[in-house]
């Protein structure tokens, strides 16, 4: 039996001995062993940069991955990309990437630009995540969290809305000890002398924090609570740069609160998680740890919502910063 080397896709799938059938298995084995050489030469070399993120998961269906590796492209490197830029980004065939981009672009995922002939992400987007965000139950979301922060710190935890010029509690776990803060949903608290309520003011824009502070009566609760605007808005812009907001005693005497911001997907603050303890129980000592839970906590929610952070600088937890704007 005479064996034939294979020199070409042409060449073997032309033999007249081959059935149809027979010729497109071939053409399909060799066309992928191609691709396949070009693709580990490519990435060899360092041409290939970025690569479809494995997803860890029992389920996996790859064309699903690679359309939205796609998506994620767009979104986070670049915001419009050429079919090559992409096919080289992403170690893939150019064929492979332009039927994933006229798929995309038929569902208005993405649009091709006349200009250029680029791409970039399309309305359809939009519109599916204006939906989500619409459907969002913070309550229903905030409720795990909230339920961590008890585990890990072992005192009440709490999420809040601005309300007017309030915070509104929407959702709260209590803690397990017999000794507690208790935590009423629907309760209105102050701004200006609550973590909640400063955690909002600091992360709100510019405007519209002078324009709330300038409404407020600064009551006085405690000897501890922040009565002038101009040293208000000090400790503002700290919180802003700390990523978290204290209040120790200033709205009730024996009672500190540390809160931090939750951002929606526009990274707007939409809310604040917060933990209340008695004073001697939340230390100068143990305030740091869980400082750093509660950051974690509203981290992950704000994650949850669609919040990308940009980080800039690494942000410090330390309590004495905000001790020495005071």
């Amino acid at each position: 039996m005479k064996i034939w080397p294979i020199h070409s896709t042409s060449e073997i799938c032309g033999r007249r001995f081959l059935t149809a059938k027979a010729s497109f298995v071939i053409r399909y084995a060799i066309s992928y062993s191609e691709i396949h050489s070009s693709y580990q030469s490519r990435r060899s070399e360092g041409v290939v940069k970025t690569k479809v993120k494995a997803v860890d998961s029992p389920y996996q269906v790859q064309v699903l991955d690679r359309a939205l590796g796609i998506l994620d492209l767009l979104a986070d490197e670049s915001p419009e990309l050429g079919a090559s830029e992409i096919s080289e980004r992403m170690g893939l065939h150019k064929s492979t990437v332009h039927r994933l981009l006229q798929v995309l672009e038929r569902h208005r995922l993405i649009e091709k630009i006349a200009q250029n002939g680029k791409y970039r992400l399309g309305l359809k987007l939009f519109e599916l995540g204006s939906k989500a965000i619409a459907q969002i139950d913070l309550r229903g979301r905030a409720r795990r969290y909230l339920e961590r922060l008890v585990l890990e710190t072992g005192e009440t935890a709490h999420i809040c809305v601005l309300n007017g010029d309030r915070m509104l509690s929407i959702a709260n776990v209590e803690s397990p000890r017999t000794l507690r803060t208790p935590s009423t949903v629907g309760r209105r608290t102050p701004l200006h002398c609550t973590s909640v309520g400063k955690a909002m003011l600091a992360f709100l824009p510019e405007d519209e924090q002078n324009e709330l502070i300038n409404k407020l009566e600064l009551t006085a609760y405690t000897r501890h609570t922040l009565t002038k605007p101009a040293r208000l808005k000090a400790e503002l812009k700290l919180i802003r740069r700390c990523g978290y907001a204290m209040d120790n005693e200033e709205f009730e005497e024996g009672l500190k609160c540390i809160g931090a911001p939750v951002m929606d997907y526009s990274g707007r603050v939409v809310a604040v998680m917060s933990i209340a303890g008695p004073t001697f129980r939340l230390t100068e000592e143990r305030t740091p740890a869980v400082t750093r839970s509660v950051i974690r906590a509203a981290s992950d929610l704000s994650g949850e919502l669609g919040y990308k952070e940009i980080k800039t600088e690494k942000k410090g937890v330390e309590i004495k910063r905000i001790k020495a704007a005071l």
